[in-house]
């Protein structure tokens, strides 16, 4: 080959390399020339999170939220994943995403085997009636009334938020009847919508839903809400998560992240009419139907965040870790539901998960605008010490029972109503149980056995029930006006257990119950 076709060679081949070149480049030169020249130079990169449709994560979607974090230099790019927890979380755990919400239950299930890839920085809302156990009221008009039923057909949406209200109200009242067995009394479906479809055509005589088919349910004669989250604490709560190594490399980043946050929350605070039109037009529904899911959220701001989960307060005050005792208690019913074998949390830790660094940085700067932090010395309120107007007799009277809670004997020694060591530990943890119900009364039941002179077990039956009502009130804050103690004496004796001696029944009979109440509308 001579020098003049190699040379023509090697020239055809620069050009051929060249066009290739350009044909590459051109595209991505246009894209710098968009950039250079359009307010989009001004992005300084993009955060991805990842969420679902539920109301709640609205403010996290919402086009004042896109404004908000455009003006400071980033683009948001939300991903709705249709509630894919487990693929949320590898994402998260991988670096695909920046951000990810969750439910606190969710987070536990799907992050454990992931060596949970995020920490919490905030948490968003609360179901508050946004979920709900349903139930036909001339068959279950409470959750008492489940108690040893064996031909029950419960219907609900695996690993959804409602299923873990069914796990919490099985363990909470020592219903297992709620989680029946894989067969035909426990009925899974996909989606909310297709267990009330369940429900309603009979094939299911208790369902488990969310909005809007709450509403829809109970618009049918004869449908009553046997519990719903509008009346629970700590139990359905949505968190916000960070990807480890974001936090460490850009801490800047997620604070300003959060800042922008809060700011849009208060906005829609201070306009509920923005907030239910930007949601009926992003969700295509009608406004009541809007009106009912908003009612169903509660969604916690900057102060709230610090004050009532996170424990942060002013120098001298005093705040709870509300956080931490959800996650706490959520390992509880995980586990009693058999999701884990024993505590899943890393070394039963739950600080591991938590990082409340960039809330306590914002609550210092008070960049929100939010109401002035709590004077030094208050305490804020959690739900165990929630307040209550005082009842006449004929009011307690005409409550209607709510269910049972889970509570161990309190054991008396023969004869006497002080309470022991181990029956004020039994107390102890009837009181974590009462703290995810701040909206109900409670009634102290005391009951004695049958044998012996019937006044004299009345009488010692209202003074066991005044013991534990007194406990309650002086060691864990109750209000005395949410209380009410009874005795029955030997009245009210159990059932006899099939083959069970007379012996180990007498045994059984002398106990308190603590029953929880509620107004009937």
């Amino acid at each position: 080959m001579n020098k003049r076709v190699a040379g023509a060679l090697i020239l055809l081949l620069l050009g051929a390399v060249g066009i290739v070149g350009v044909w590459y480049l051109l595209p991505r030169y246009r894209e710098v020339v968009q950039v250079a020249t359009s307010d989009a130079q001004r992005v300084k990169g993009k955060i991805n999170i990842a969420l679902d449709n539920w109301i709640g994560y609205f403010v996290l979607r919402s086009p004042e939220f896109d404004q908000q974090m455009r003006r400071a230099g980033w683009q948001v790019v939300v991903k709705d994943d249709s509630a894919d927890y487990g693929g949320r979380m590898k994402r998260l755990k991988d670096g695909e995403l920046e951000f990810a919400v969750a439910t606190v239950d969710s987070y536990i299930l799907n992050g454990a085997g992931l060596g949970f890839p995020g920490t919490i920085i905030m948490v968003i809302d609360q179901s508050k009636g946004g979920d709900a156990i349903l139930a036909r009221q001339d068959k279950i008009p409470s959750l008492d009334v489940l108690r040893g039923a064996t031909d029950v057909r419960v219907t609900f949406t695996p690993l959804s938020p409602s299923h873990h209200l069914l796990k919490a109200a099985s363990y909470h009242f020592n219903l297992p009847e709620l989680l029946p067995e894989p067969g035909n009394r426990r009925i899974e479906t996909r989606g909310s919508q297709e267990a009330l479809n369940k429900f309603l055509s009979g094939a299911a005589d208790v369902a488990v839903l969310w909005e809007p088919d709450v509403a829809r349910a109970l618009s049918q004669p004869g449908v009553v809400k046997i519990l719903g989250t509008e009346d629970t604490e700590k139990l359905i709560v949505d968190v916000l998560l960070v990807n480890r190594t974001f936090s460490r490399k850009s801490p800047e980043v997620v604070s300003l992240f959060l800042a922008n946050y809060f700011r849009t929350l208060k906005k829609y605070q201070d306009s509920r009419d923005l907030l239910r039109n930007q949601v009926v037009a992003e969700s295509g529904l009608p406004e009541k139907t809007v009106e009912t899911m908003l009612k169903g959220v509660n969604w916690v701001n900057l102060t709230q965040n610090c004050e009532q989960w996170f424990g942060i307060s002013p120098p001298g005050g005093r705040a709870v870790e509300g956080l931490k005792a959800a996650l706490e208690a959520t390992v509880r019913i995980l586990v009693s539901s058999g999701d884990f074998p024993g505590d899943p949390l890393p070394d039963s830790d739950p600080y591991r998960l938590i990082y409340s660094a960039f809330l306590e940085q914002l609550f210092v700067k008070d960049v929100t605008g939010f109401k002035t932090p709590v004077q030094t010395g208050q305490q804020a309120t959690d739900a165990l010490h929630a307040r209550f107007p005082n009842l006449p007799e004929d009011g307690w009277l005409r409550l209607k029972e709510v269910g049972t809670l889970k509570v161990d004997p309190i054991i008396f020694q023969v004869g006497a109503t002080e309470l022991d060591l181990m029956a004020k530990e039994t107390i102890d943890r009837a009181a974590e149980l009462l703290s995810h119900y701040p909206n109900f009364r409670l009634v102290v039941k005391g009951h004695t056995g049958t044998r012996g002179d019937p006044a004299e077990n009345q009488r010692l039956s209202e003074e066991r029930a005044d013991a534990v009502g007194r406990y309650l009130t002086v060691v864990h804050g109750v209000d005395p006006n949410r209380l009410r103690a009874v005795g029955f004496g030997g009245s009210s004796p159990l059932k006899e257990l099939p083959g069970e001696s007379q012996r180990a029944y007498q045994y059984r009979l002398p106990r308190v119950e603590l029953v929880l109440v509620r107004d009937e509308y």
